[in-house]
């Protein structure tokens, strides 16, 4: 593997923690972080790209600005609270997943231990381990139930030993969406001249935004993640805004 000449030039003071041991050992000790991220990008898309499709579906209809908002503000909390929910529960049950399989390897240990630990052998074989270092690893990982279980969820079963609250992350996605959601909408409850111009600039803005906020979690440079979540986002008005004059051309 070729080493990029960029990398030989960074000193570890450019490293984003330390890696001195009692730095180490504090990071282990208080456990990893759980981010939220995801559910706010998540939120945050939903949010703009389905109330900007209510608004250009509406305007390809040529509805009045009274009904723009009334579907508007009505997605914004139903479908925001439709995908609060639904993520609660899709977390909810990322838990229960964990919890089940949990059950299951401790009940495997109990009834078949040599099964058991030839699984863990095969898996850390599986890494390269041989001969005696094998054995030993096998005997300490299968020398308490709890690690023996904790390296079956997370060999075996491809499992997060740790998941994120559902409370946070619904709260997360239900205040992104209703945030980038109401965006598209302002241009109308201000009154201004030519609303569905406007709307358009800034609803692409956000999606640009959002995309390019991305990006500090992204191998990718924001300029990149904002163009894909704008594509994204242009793709999926632009279907709403053709459906809306198709009707209106066929005087639905």
């Amino acid at each position: 593997m070729r080493i990029d000449a960029k990398l030989c030039a960074v000193s570890t003071e450019d490293l984003e923690h330390s890696h001195a041991p009692e730095d180490i050992r504090e990071r282990l000790e208080s456990g990893p972080s759980h981010s939220y991220l995801r559910d706010w990008v998540y939120g945050g898309i939903d949010g703009a790209v389905t109330t900007f499709a209510i608004v250009t579906g509406v305007v390809g209809a040529e509805l009045s600005a009274r009904v723009v908002l009334i579907l508007g503000v009505a997605n914004l909390v139903g479908d925001g609270f439709s995908m609060a929910a639904g993520n609660y529960s899709a977390t909810q049950t990322e838990l229960q997943q964990i919890e089940h399989i949990r059950e299951i390897e401790y009940r495997h240990i109990r009834v078949d231990p040599d099964g058991e630990r030839e699984e863990v052998r095969q898996i850390f074989a599986s890494k390269g381990f041989e001969g005696e270092d094998l054995e030993s690893a096998v005997s300490v990982v299968t020398g308490d139930d709890d690690r023996w279980v904790d390296t079956m969820l997370t060999d075996e079963y491809g499992l997060p030993l740790e998941v994120r609250s559902p409370l946070r992350a619904a709260t997360a996605t239900f205040f992104a969406f209703i945030l980038c959601g109401i965006v598209p909408l302002v241009p109308w409850y201000l009154g201004i001249s030519s609303p569905f111009d406007w709307s358009v600039g800034m609803t692409l803005a956000v999606f640009f935004g959002i995309g390019s906020l991305r990006s500090r979690w992204s191998i990718h440079p924001w300029w990149r993640t904002g163009l894909s979540t704008l594509a994204i986002g242009s793709i999926a008005a632009g279907l709403a805004y053709a459906i809306g004059y198709l009707l209106r051309s066929l005087g639905v």
